[in-house]
């Protein structure tokens, strides 16, 4: 088998995950990284003491035996990043969400993605989830067709990340973007039809406001509602709070239609769950049809080797072997194209402003 040799660009936190992903990937190799942070670099060497280490971006692409790209830098170096990626050595690339955080780099960076010649793949993690994947394949016959979609997220608060980036929304998106677009991908992905309207409502209450760097306070949101209007009448929810990480479950993701009511109950990362508590939570699938009366509650384990390489219930594993099969030819398109993640990014957009606007935006 012909070893398949990624190039990384950034491995902070979410990169060493990558890592360890890649690594559980037969016939897989990182051969070359790019992270100025002496301090992530150190980290990243410890996972795969094999990988050269380089200056730039530029060095990297310089490097003629790499098959694709993984970017998991800070936010708002994604745009820059591809652009330079496009204009050097277009190689088939994985970009973490979110793709984009300045409203300026849509146009420009559509433009790219249009003429770029190999796949471009959005991370959306939360997809692969076991129990999410579960909860998207039983929802149409559970609700006989999907009406309601409600998304709750009871989390703890943004974790400090290298120059603490994401204390601000100049470098994150704003919470909606940053952390949300995950939900908004789910909701198209659920609902499978075109987002019209959105409404939102937030606000900073808890986390970060005893914080400064440089004078400044953080301006990050850490909770709020956001509903979405959809063509075809459906229309979704989106519940954060940032200063819940006491609860059982993280996400619980709720759908009703005529026939019935799904539900995906998923902890949050097992390295939090408190072990005086004894085992982390088991995720759960709760099917409750209208008739007859009856909820059906199925357990959704996660193999302990994909819990241990990562905080996302083993998804990065299963985004990999698809990314891995496209690499390879062996699918014809990436799960989460260029214009999924764009528009993940503009209903995060929408959500900001009419949070700070109290405006629906129309999309």
């Amino acid at each position: 088998m012909k070893v398949t040799r990624y190039g990384m660009i950034g491995c902070g936190m979410m990169g060493q995950e990558h890592l360890r992903n890649i690594a559980l990937l037969e016939g897989t190799c990182v051969q070359a990284i790019f992270e100025p942070d002496a301090g992530m670099r150190s980290a990243a060497a410890a996972l795969v003491p094999g990988a050269q280490f380089v200056a730039s971006v530029a060095d990297l692409l310089a490097i003629q035996t790499l098959d694709c790209l993984v970017i998991t830098s800070p936010n708002f170096r994604h745009a820059e990043q591809i652009t330079e990626i496009a204009r050097t050595r277009p190689l088939p690339l994985l970009v973490e969400k979110p793709l984009l955080t300045d409203p300026n780099d849509i146009a420009p960076l559509t433009r790219i993605a249009a003429s770029y010649p190999a796949p471009i793949w959005v991370a959306m993690e939360y997809r692969y989830m076991p129990p999410i994947a579960a909860f998207l394949r039983e929802a149409p016959a559970a609700t006989g067709g999907l009406k309601m979609l409600t998304i709750r997220e009871h989390r703890f608060p943004f974790l400090q990340k290298v120059g603490d980036w994401n204390r601000f929304n100049t470098n994150t998106g704003g919470t909606f973007v940053e952390k949300c677009c995950h939900f908004f991908d789910l909701m198209r992905l659920a609902i499978g039809s075109r987002p019209l309207r959105v409404m939102a409502s937030a606000g900073q209450s808890v986390n970060h406001l005893d914080e400064s760097y440089d004078g400044r306070t953080p301006d990050i949101l850490d909770n709020g509602y956001v509903i979405v209007d959809f063509d075809g009448g459906v229309r979704a929810m989106l519940e954060l709070c940032m200063f819940a990480e006491g609860a059982r479950y993280q996400e619980i993701i709720s759908a009703t239609g005529p026939t019935g009511k799904i539900e995906a109950f998923v902890p949050g990362p097992g390295r939090f769950w408190p072990a005086a508590l004894g085992p982390a939570p088991v995720p759960l699938l709760e099917i409750s049809p209208r008739q007859p009366q009856g909820p059906r509650v199925l357990e959704i384990p996660v193999d302990p080797a994909l819990l241990a390489a990562g905080d996302h219930n083993g998804s990065t594993f299963y985004q990999h072997q698809g990314f891995l099969e496209l690499v390879r030819g062996q699918r014809p398109s990436p799960d989460v194209s260029f214009e999924d993640g764009l528009m993940a990014v503009r209903m995060g957009m929408a959500a900001q402003t009419s949070a700070a606007t109290g405006q629906s935006v129309l999309l």
